[in-house]
């Protein structure tokens, strides 16, 4: 098989474990609470992570860090995976899946947003309508495509879904200026994630049930969520020749989210949420297009 072709069975690999998350926090929600459904993945991540550095014989370089980079390493954790996931698997307990997962892929919009003031980036007016095609998809989602008699499903679950994607896009606009080996990055990420989510546990002094369905369902998320598919994706952009052959298939990751949302949370799918990912879709490769 030609390295190219490598490439592609990778990312798409990683691509159909990311598409099946959504229905995987949904139907996990169902027997636990979202704090400890991250409290639970973010420790099998972080064994996965720890297993695999200490396999390559690399996880002594993992710790050989200066105290600046351990620094930067507490705030990334903290966006990623704590305030991020926690935030997020809120608003799939209160939302439609369907919902949860296209308000969710509203974060390229965000990031292309606060790349404006943090990196001082320039944006053209073909930028801009390409944001607002997005955005209209955002609101054709959020009012269930009925703008004429407005109701919101969870005001509260949307406005969850709508930060979780500042916290993930802030996340990789501080992490695009660490230059350290990203497997090592996202072992030590987890490493202070998971003692964050521990600490919000115990603040909220919240009984931690050790369910079996609910730890199978953490076990399915730290590994195909976070930790695996993560590899995968980090091995197919290596081999690719260029990063955007492989970066576009990402685009195809919502629409399976859909179908395995309709499959096994047995969800119908609306239109509008359809219509709207297809816009929000739409207006963020019309934005990369242009750019």
């Amino acid at each position: 098989m030609k390295q190219q072709q490598k490439a592609y069975l990778l990312a798409l690999t990683a691509i159909l474990f990311w598409s099946t998350a959504g229905s995987a926090f949904k139907l996990t929600l169902d027997y636990i609470s979202p704090a400890q459904l991250l409290l639970f993945a973010s420790a099998f991540s972080f064994i996965f992570l720890f297993a695999w550095k200490f396999s390559r014989k690399e996880l002594g370089e993992c710790f050989k860090i200066t105290s600046g980079q351990w620094l930067n390493s507490a705030i990334l954790g903290l966006l990623n995976p704590f305030a991020y996931y926690v935030i997020l698997f809120e608003a799939y307990d209160l939302l439609l899946a369907q919902e949860a997962v296209a308000l969710n892929y509203v974060w390229p919009v965000t990031l292309v947003l606060l790349s404006i003031p943090v990196l001082r980036q320039r944006i053209s007016i073909w930028s801009l309508l390409a944001l607002l095609i997005s955005f209209s998809g955002l609101l054709v989602i959020i009012f269930k495509g009925n703008f004429s008699d407005i109701e919101l499903s969870s005001p509260r679950g949307i406005t969850f879904a709508l930060v979780s994607s500042v916290f993930w896009a802030s996340y990789w606009l501080m992490n695009m200026k660490d230059k350290r080996e990203e497997a090592s990055k996202l072992l030590l990420n987890f490493l202070f994630g998971f003692a964050y989510v521990l600490i919000f546990v115990l603040l909220r002094e919240e009984e931690i049930y050790f369910n079996t369905r609910g730890i199978l369902g953490s076990l399915y998320v730290g590994l195909f969520e976070m930790g695996i598919t993560y590899l995968l994706w980090l091995k197919a952009l290596q081999l690719s020749s260029t990063t955007a052959k492989v970066s576009n298939l990402v685009y195809i990751s919502p629409f399976l989210s859909l179908m395995f949302v309709s499959i096994a949370v047995g969800e119908t799918i609306y239109l509008y949420t359809i219509g709207g990912l297809a816009m929000i879709v739409g207006g963020i490769i019309l934005q990369r297009i242009l750019k």
